[in-house]
């Protein structure tokens, strides 16, 4: 038993001796906060998102205990900040990344949230991220490796509308001790979006970060190397650092085994085989929730088209029965004239007649199927309730002081559907006048009054107080 345990201590000796970053990653916590924003009203950015997703995928695999957030409000990623730098007071390596659109102003690095709305130079203190925030939370936190990547270089829409607002992002010269800050491209530069998944210098960094053994400054010198080669040298990522020991992203020995290696892409493979399953998860239920939501529609819809065929089939029914009616109370007409014979007016000399109604010079009509007297024509201008009931009382046609004003049913006999005369009215006799279509009658109900509408054989009741505009009365009385 002594000699296996001296045989293990020899066999950890050795390690340490040989890569000790072995047993510094074995023992530090390393802490990230990864941040992508690319759904901007102005200026949108299709990559970042990608780039803070695959750079936090990466990181986890590394022993990276990660923060992520996409398309981040301002709030969210000053929450998520301060949250980064209470972990980081626990001790270990911090690293911040940053994906999106970055703005230099007075010297200063604005990172901006998704939502900010920056017209003017004063508004960035107010409406985007100071970097020098996540700076302070490392400096708070007191541990000796701290990293900032700032792929935020991008070309920038706010710049052209800011007097001091420049290209790029300012170099950041007063950082705390154990820092090392990175950017996508040279002091003042733009940095490409990429046409593929990832911005050229985030997947270079993806490429070169995970190769074991390789100290951080030879990760950065690969990318930058790259990243020049790609782009002609008109992006040329730049650092600076005042890191005083070792980092490794991927900690062993540069030969590391095959097999090790074989073994974190199949990790990673798993874990995007996961997320995909997850996302195909979701798609599914979205797709249910929709169809659900379609049928739902297809059913409200077919119950509205099935009320608005009841509604029509119920009209429909109403006019057949109301024409009915006409019919009827016309039928019940004719028939009465053909048995009625004609009453005489001894004092008053015929005029015309149409076998129902006998008019005479003296101004009036008699229908002589009801006994009923019209006058020969309405009062011929627009009139109220309570003047129209006047007129038919002081109404002296034929020497009769008995003229009153006609009731709905009594307007309803005058009404002939067949008929029309120049004024639209339906009148059942062309030896009556009337004018327009509103009629009053003399039934009252409350405080409205009965009309009766010539043209549609329609009665109605209306305010007494109504406007006379379009209102017109017919004095009638009891023939004897």
């Amino acid at each position: 038993m002594q000699a296996i345990s001296i045989r293990i201590f020899l066999v950890l000796f050795i390690l340490v001796l040989i890569c000790p970053s072995l047993l510094i990653a074995a023992t530090e916590k390393r802490t990230a906060l990864v941040i992508g924003n690319g759904s901007y009203a102005l200026g949108p950015l299709k990559n970042p998102v990608n780039d803070a997703t695959d750079i936090a995928a990466t990181l986890k695999r590394l022993g990276f205990d990660v923060i992520l957030k996409k398309n981040a409000s301002m709030q969210d990623m000053e929450n998520a900040i301060r949250d980064f730098g209470s972990r980081l007071k626990r001790g270990g390596e911090g690293l911040f990344f940053y994906a999106g659109h970055g703005v230099q102003i007075g010297g200063k690095n604005y990172l901006i949230p998704i939502g900010a709305k920056i017209d003017k130079e004063t508004d960035a203190k107010y409406q985007a991220i100071d970097a020098e925030m996540v700076l302070d939370e490392m400096a708070n936190a007191s541990n000796h490796v701290n990293i900032m990547i700032l792929d935020a270089c991008r070309d920038n829409p706010l710049g052209r509308s800011l007097r001091s607002a420049g290209r790029g992002l300012a170099i950041i010269s007063d950082a705390p001790q154990g820092m090392l800050i990175t950017y996508s491209t040279s002091p003042g530069k733009t940095a490409a979006d990429g046409e593929g998944r990832n911005s050229p210098y985030t997947a270079a960094l993806i490429k070169y970060m995970t190769e074991p053994g390789q100290p951080v400054e030879q990760v950065f010198k690969k990318v930058r190397q790259t990243l020049t080669a790609q782009s002609g040298g008109k992006q040329i990522p730049w650092e600076l650092s005042s890191l005083q020991g070792n980092f490794f992203f991927a900690p062993g020995p540069a030969g590391k085994s095959a097999a090790i290696i074989r073994e974190g892409k199949a990790t990673a493979v798993n874990d995007e085989l996961d997320d995909e399953n997850r996302k195909l998860e979701a798609e599914q239920r979205r797709l249910e929730e929709e169809k659900a939501a379609f049928a739902k529609k297809k059913a409200i819809d077919e119950k509205r088209q099935q009320i608005a065929e009841e509604k029509e089939r119920l009209e429909a029914e109403k006019e057949a029965a109301r024409q009915a009616e006409l019919e009827r109370k016309q039928a019940k007409k004719n028939t009465t004239i053909a048995m009625a014979k004609r009453p005489s007016q001894s004092a008053a000399v015929e005029t015309g007649s149409d076998g129902v109604f006998i008019a005479y010079n003296n101004g009036t009509v008699l229908d002589i199927l009801t006994n009923l007297m019209w006058a020969a024509k309405d009062n011929g201008s627009n009139i109220n309730w309570m003047d129209a009931k006047s007129y038919c009382k002081n109404y002296r046609v034929g020497g009769y002081t008995d003229w009153r004003m006609p009731t709905q049913d009594e307007l309803e006999w005058l009404y002939d559907v067949n008929k029309n005369n120049r004024y639209g009215a339906r009148v059942a006799t062309d030896l009556i006048l009337i004018t327009k279509w509103w009629l009053w009658a003399s039934e009252t109900r409350g405080s409205d009054a009965a009309t009766f509408n010539i043209a549609l054989g329609m009665p109605g009741w209306v305010p007494q107080s109504t406007d006379a505009v379009g209102r017109r009365v017919i004095p009638v009385r009891s023939g004897k």
